[in-house]
């Protein structure tokens, strides 16, 4: 899987296929539920307000995250639900994936920060990719997390 060539495809929820919409439930769910052993519900009715970014591997999809203009969430902008499916990780898509979500929202919304909710464990992923940590350590269905961010300047 060394010489795969990744596809990247934004799409609102309006625009999604009834196939990418499942491909991308089936992502989460595989990632975050099962593997995670995180039993929370996925479909939190925030997906309608997202930008969506599915990765493509062929017609696999290997990568996704959603992305949200300034209001939704936070204040500023943000990224959620970034995930790389098991066979795919380590060859820095999860990265990849990220840097176009940054990408994106600064090119979107310039004047407004970008902030996560990362799971506490993956600090360090987002702070090589120049997000900061604020406030302390909280629980999100079960699981240590720590809000980060880039400020407006740094996107």
């Amino acid at each position: 899987m060394s010489n795969i060539i990744i596809k990247y495809i934004w799409k609102t929820f309006a625009e999604l296929s009834s196939d990418e919409l499942y491909a991308m439930i089936h992502l989460r769910q595989k990632v975050f539920i099962v593997e995670q052993d995180c039993p929370y519900i996925d479909a939190d009715y925030a997906d309608q307000d997202a930008f969506h970014l599915l990765a493509y591997n062929d017609k696999d999809l290997i990568g996704y995250l959603r992305a949200f203009r300034p209001g939704i969430k936070y204040d500023g902008s943000s990224l959620g639900r970034i995930v790389t499916e098991i066979n795919s990780r380590g060859l820095g898509i999860g990265k990849e994936i990220t840097k176009e979500g940054v990408n994106f929202l600064s090119k979107e919304y310039p004047e407004h920060e970008i902030v996560i909710s990362a799971q506490h464990r993956l600090m360090h992923f987002y702070v090589e990719l120049g997000f900061e940590a604020r406030g302390e350590v909280y629980l999100e269905d079960d699981i240590d997390h720590i809000q980060m961010y880039l400020s407006a300047k740094e996107n």
